[in-house]
Order: structure tokens, then C-alpha cells, then sequence
């Protein structure tokens, strides 16, 4: 057997281990990128230092009359059992629709040091509007839909 037909498998073999290597790590550390915690306005202000190196959620409620806009930009607080949270969003998109006072909101970002959470993300849902009115009866939907025959 020549020199050449006994490291071809061994190239094929090393290959095959670098370019596995490569797509494990750049998957482990693109999910570790993207990965983001659910936290709640209390847990995130008992963090500590955790809290500014994270990709985080948070939720809550708007407080009324906090909502600045400018843009596609807007400045808001929320409110969960009685703690409070400045947000800046800063998004390529307006806030949604929904994004009223009292709305529950959702914020994915970062938390700074100087005390305010830093959104690119924002989601809400306004209770509200899907709430059936004061004197009004909630539609039982199984019995609104025809039946097939």
C-alpha cells in the first residue's frame, strides 16, 4: 500500500471531525445568543449583576399616562405587584395596536445600569378588547358555530 492511499482516509476522517466541530459550536452559541429568560419585574430587580448580562422578557401592565412616543420609539413604564419598570423601546416597528394604557406589554431586551430595561422587542395585549361588555354575556363558541350535516 503507497503513503498516499493510507492518509486519505485519515484527511476524510479530519475533515469530517473540523466541520462537525465548527456547526456543534456555532449551534450551541447561536442558541446561547438568542436564548432569552422570562422574568418577572421583582425577580429581575433582585438579580444583581445577572441581570445586565442576559437577554430578558418581562412583563407587566402599562402604567396609564407613562407612554411617550417619538417615532417608532416609545418610553413606558410597567407596573407588577406594586414595583415598577422603565422601558425604552427602541424598535424598527411602531408598538403594536394594543399598546395602550393598562395594556399588559411584553419587553425583550436588556437590563442597563442605569436602571431601565432597553427593549427591541415589544408585544401587547389590550384585556380589554377581548373582554366580553359590563351587561353582555360571554359567546359560548361551541354553540356559535353551524353544525355540518
Amino acid at each position: 500500500m503507497s503513503n498516499i492511499d493510507r492518509k486519505s482516509p485519515l484527511k476524510i476522517i479530519v475533515a469530517t471531525l473540523l466541520i462537525l466541530g465548527t456547526v456543534a459550536y456555532l449551534a450551541i452559541t447561536g442558541v446561547r445568543d438568542n436564548k432569552s429568560y422570562y422574568v418577572t419585574i421583582t425577580e429581575l430587580q433582585g438579580m444583581g449583576n445577572k441581570a445586565y448580562t442576559r437577554h430578558l422578557r418581562v412583563a407587566g401592565n402599562v402604567a396609564p399616562g407613562s407612554i411617550q412616543r417619538t417615532g417608532t420609539n416609545a418610553t413606558f413604564n410597567l407596573l407588577e405587584q406594586g414595583h415598577t419598570l422603565r422601558v425604552v423601546y427602541s424598535g424598527s416597528e411602531p408598538p403594536p395596536d394594543t399598546f395602550k394604557d393598562d395594556a399588559q406589554a411584553l419587553a425583550i431586551g436588556t437590563f442597563g445600569k442605569d436602571g431601565v430595561f432597553h427593549a427591541t422587542e415589544l408585544q401587547a395585549k389590550c384585556a380589554s378588547k377581548y373582554a366580553p361588555a359590563a351587561n353582555q354575556k360571554p359567546v359560548n363558541t361551541a354553540s356559535a358555530l353551524p353544525v355540518a350535516r
